[in-house]
Parts: C-alpha cells; sequence; structure tokens
C-alpha cells in the first residue's frame, strides 16, 4: 500500500505578489517537511516587475499559478483553493518558514474531531529570537473591534504549549477543512487586505465549527514583507476593513454602539497619532471614505 494514501491530503496554499526569492526561502523549507502527503500551490498575484518563474524553475514539483491581476490576500488565495485536491487546506504566508514535523500534528488535531472548522500553528518571528506572535487569540471586543494575541512578544518558554480552543486563527498559518469551504464558500474578496481569516472565522463559527490553536506545530514569520510594518498602505487597509468588518459582523445596538466608538474615540486617537505625518494621515481617512461612499456595498456577501 501507497504510504501516502494512509494520510489525509494537505494543500498547502500561498500567495507571491513580487517576492520569488521571498516565496522561495518558504519553499526550501517546505522540502524538509516529513509529512508524507501534501501538495503545494503558489498564485503569484499579478506581480508587476518581478517574474516568478524562478519559483518553478527552482521548485518543479510546485503548482504555480499565474493571475494576471494582483486580486488581494483573499482572491489570490482564492483561485488555488478551488483548485486545491486535500482534505485539508492550509494557508500559509509566503513570508514565513516553517519546521519540518509542523504538519502532523496540525492534521491529527483535525482528524480528532469534525467539528473543528481551523487549527492554527505557533507564530514566532522570524528575526527576533524565540519570541512568540501568536499562540491563540481573545474574542474581537464588538464595540471597539479589539483583540489580542496570546504570547504577543513575550519568550516562548512553553507557558502556552497547551491545545486549546480559540477566538481566531492567524491568517499567516491555518488549515482549514476542505469540506467547511464547500459549505460555507470561500474567503470573501471584499476585504483586499487584513481581516480576510478574522471574517472567515465568524462564519465558521456561525456555522457551528471551532477553531484550535496547536502548540505542537510552529513556524517562524518575516511579517508584513508585502505592504512593509508602518506603510501608509497598510493604515489604510487596517481601518478601511475595521468598519467593513464591524458592518459585515454586527447588527443593531452592537452596530450602533461599535460606529460611535470608532467615529468618537478611535478616529479622533488616531487623527492625532497621525498629525505630523500626511500620507498616513490621508490613508486613515481614505479608508474611512470608502466605507461612506461603499455603504451599500454587499456586505453580506457570503456570510
Amino acid at each position: 500500500m501507497d504510504i501516502k494514501s494512509q494520510f489525509p491530503m494537505v494543500s498547502i496554499v500561498s500567495v507571491n505578489y513580487d517576492q520569488p526569492e521571498v516565496t522561495c526561502e518558504m519553499l526550501a523549507s517546505l522540502r524538509n517537511v516529513t509529512y508524507p502527503n501534501f501538495e503545494t500551490l503558489i498564485v503569484d498575484n499579478g506581480s508587476p516587475t518581478k517574474s516568478p518563474d524562478s519559483i518553478k524553475q527552482k521548485y518543479p514539483e510546485v503548482q504555480l499559478i499565474i493571475s494576471k491581476k494582483n486580486l488581494g490576500f483573499a482572491g489570490g488565495n482564492n483561485i488555488a483553493l478551488k483548485k486545491a485536491k486535500g482534505d485539508y487546506i492550509l494557508l500559509l504566508n509566503n513570508d514565513t518558514e516553517v519546521q519540518p514535523d509542523f504538519l502532523e500534528s496540525l492534521v491529527t488535531l483535525m482528524e480528532s474531531d469534525k467539528k473543528i472548522g481551523i487549527a492554527s500553528s505557533k507564530i514566532l518571528y522570524f528575526y527576533e529570537d524565540n519570541i512568540i506572535q501568536y499562540a491563540g487569540a481573545s474574542p474581537i471586543n464588538q464595540i471597539t473591534s479589539r483583540g489580542r494575541h496570546y504570547g504577543y512578544k513575550e519568550v516562548d518558554t512553553g507557558q502556552l504549549d497547551k491545545i486549546t480552543e480559540t477566538a481566531y486563527p492567524h491568517g499567516a498559518c491555518m488549515m482549514i477543512r476542505k469540506s467547511v469551504l464547500k459549505e460555507i464558500g470561500l474567503l470573501y474578496e471584499g476585504y483586499f487586505l487584513y481581516y480576510e481569516e478574522l471574517d472567515f472565522a465568524e462564519r465558521v463559527k456561525r456555522a457551528g465549527y471551532t477553531i484550535y490553536f496547536q502548540p505542537n506545530s510552529s513556524i517562524l514569520h518575516k511579517e508584513s514583507i508585502s505592504t512593509g510594518k508602518n506603510s501608509p498602505l497598510k493604515t489604510y487597509y487596517m481601518n478601511r476593513n475595521r468598519v467593513l468588518f464591524v458592518r459585515r459582523n454586527t447588527k443593531g445596538i452592537t452596530f450602533l454602539l461599535a460606529m460611535i466608538y470608532f467615529f468618537l474615540i478611535s478616529l479622533p486617537k488616531n487623527t492625532l497619532k497621525y498629525l505630523s505625518d500626511k500620507k498616513h494621515l490621508s490613508a486613515l481617512y481614505r479608508g474611512v471614505l470608502w466605507n461612506i461612499r461603499n455603504f451599500d456595498i454587499n456586505k453580506n456577501q457570503e456570510l
């Protein structure tokens, strides 16, 4: 019997945008993975200057899918999700490097309970020594739209090494049950960047599934290479999508209170923060204006 057939198939999906060297570093780490049954799909998301050809040349085992334009995080991933053959889909940022055994424990966890819809690995910062970025997440406050990652910026001493149900996965590494995707649909493409995994998690939980943190699986994350850690582009989408997330996932008095909080507390606070930085200030208000101008957008799509 083929040993592969004894293990559920995992489809590893990642999006490349003008970073073939970074993507190849991730693929080099995937070549050391010990799990025997997986495929890798890379979507080139309309890279404007750097050809993705080197990815296929160096890693011929990879399925390289070319998109003619940049479809954002959700749109890029969705192209591959439609082609993925696995029982489980692993969304993996291209700016990550994985441990050789990171898949086994994720699959074992998913196999243990069919009501687990998503599982995320422990994520450590690549450029810092043993510092946690993600070890599970708190619920997002429906009024303030704020939550937190457990262990964030802490030295990893094993203090959070317990398999636990969690409020949200981390988009840099999240395993999704294929049957859940078939049931509730693909990622919502209206965000373009940021908040996609939070929105998807809300849909997964509404469908009756749980989300888990698996500390026995770990990856290293280089973080925000595409957008920059402190770029106006990030400011724009983080604020634009914060409001859009509220619009899609709250209603009634909760929605009203969340909007009051954003416009009377959060927006003035960020305005003061960016008063001396016109690019970030402009990005902040463009994000807000987008929601006003697109208030009739089909915000309930794929809810």
